[in-house]
């Protein structure tokens, strides 16, 4: 193992040796390159003659680039072109840890990391795999997830996936993520907690996050080394009152010494800039200082330099030029109100008595999506394959569940959306008769 590793190792062990149990072989091995090409570049920044960086310059000094960009984007050039850090933007990662703080003000003064920047919460998903998950270990999940969990966790990190019931009386069932929690065996225990859900479009009421959360410290006064990895893509589409406005995160991050909280958080969805492919991972941990968090930072963004070297110099300048303007928070007000009023009238519309012998709505109360479920026997795909072949409908089947994305739907649609779904089961329905 290279010393750089086992110095940031040490850190961990220092301040929390619990972080240190929790941390995959791969985690454990990686680390921030100090030495070599960056801190050789690092030195020569300024000098006169610096002839060390993998980037072609100008005779001014300027970042080359091709003409025809100049009148595409009304920025500085270093705000474009040049590789940006592993770590991030720094004036961005300040930018959304401040966010954070202000988005979840229960976190009060609770410690938490800078930021790292990921490609996207994809990549943060895949990189806490990289950081956490050795093969062979178990990922808990609720039962309605985002397929590419799959790709992360059980292909590309040969870890098992293991689920629990998400739904019971119409709420989170905590008693099944209970049982499902106590089962995992070995000290390490790994959960993913993705609120607003993806499919399902639901967050746990208030009094449910409190049941989640004395759930996990259960376990952890047990012994066990719990990571809890939270994805927050949809964080802050919240359409109901008693639903949970704050990240799980907020709960866990001053919880326990063997509770690892990490927050997988980002633009894409909040913001609906879903090509600009930046996220960001967050540790807490209770008594976390900021050596411990400096050891897990530089192990996450030598696992960044590792797999895609950076994040897109262009997004990052971009989204902090559009956080810090005056017009940021009334813009992004209208775009939510205009998601919860499609939410409300998809909501009022499924639940008109006339579909009810034909499907039932899964609880929703958030986020981009819905789930429903056919009844009569119908099969979801022969509904899909219908409503694709003779009402120009497309919808997605997870199982037997179809999910409904009301986010891309213009509202007045939504009314013909159900509509159309209903005939389609109605048609099945008869041929089977």
């Amino acid at each position: 193992m290279d010393n750089q590793a086992l110095i940031l190792n040490n850190t961990i062990e220092m301040y929390n040796f619990n972080v240190l149990q929790m941390l995959s072989e791969r985690g454990k091995s990686i680390f921030f390159p100090k030495l070599g090409i960056l801190a050789q570049s690092a030195q020569a920044k300024g000098k006169t003659i610096n002839a060390t960086i993998g980037e072609a310059v100008e005779d001014d000094g300027t970042s080359m680039h091709l003409s025809e960009f100049e009148t595409l984007v009304n920025m500085p050039i270093a705000n474009i072109f040049p590789y940006a850090p592993s770590f991030g933007k720094p004036e961005f990662r300040k930018l959304w840890k401040d966010s954070i703080y202000r988005k979840n003000p229960s976190l009060k003064d609770t410690v938490i990391s800078n930021p790292i920047a990921t490609s996207g919460l994809t990549h943060g998903i895949s990189m806490a795999g990289y950081l956490f998950a050795n093969e062979g270990d178990t990922v808990l999940l609720s039962n309605h997830y985002w397929e590419n969990y799959n790709l992360i966790f059980e292909n590309s990190y040969r870890a098992n996936i293991s689920t629990f019931e998400l739904f019971a009386n119409g709420g989170f069932n905590v008693a099944d993520f209970a049982a499902k929690l106590n089962q995992i065996e070995g000290e390490k225990i790994i959960t993913l907690l993705n609120f607003p859900n993806n499919p399902s479009g639901y967050t746990p009421l208030v009094t449910e996050i409190k049941a989640i959360v004395a759930e996990i410290k259960k376990v952890a006064d047990k012994g066990k080394k719990v990571v809890v990895l939270i994805d927050d893509a949809y964080f802050g589409l919240v359409y109901e009152d008693g639903v949970n406005s704050e990240s799980i995160f907020v709960e866990l991050a001053n919880l326990s010494e063997n509770i690892l909280a990490v927050k997988l958080d980002g633009p894409t969805k909040e913001d609906y800039v879903w090509g600009f492919r930046v996220g960001f991972i967050t540790y807490a941990i209770k008594g976390g200082c900021a050596e411990l968090y400096y050891a897990l930072e530089n192990k996450t963004a030598g696992a960044v330099r590792g797999n895609i070297s950076n994040i897109s110099q262009l997004s990052q300048s971009l989204l902090y030029k559009v956080y810090t303007a005056p017009t940021y928070e009334a813009s992004k007000k209208e775009k939510f109100l205009l998601l919860k009023n499609r939410y409300q009238v998809l909501r009022y519309e499924i639940s008109k008595s006339k579909y009810a012998p034909y499907f039932e709505a899964l609880p929703f109360n958030s986020g981009y999506f819905m789930c429903i479920e056919p009844k009569k026997g119908l099969q979801a795909e022969e509904i899909r394959m219908n409503l694709l072949e003779n009402y120009s409908t497309g919808v997605i089947v997870l199982g037997n569940v179809i999910r409904l994305a009301f986010s891309a739907v213009p509202q007045e649609q939504l009314p013909q959306l159900v509509e159309n779904i209903y005939n389609a089961c109605i048609d099945l329905d008869k041929r089977k008769k």
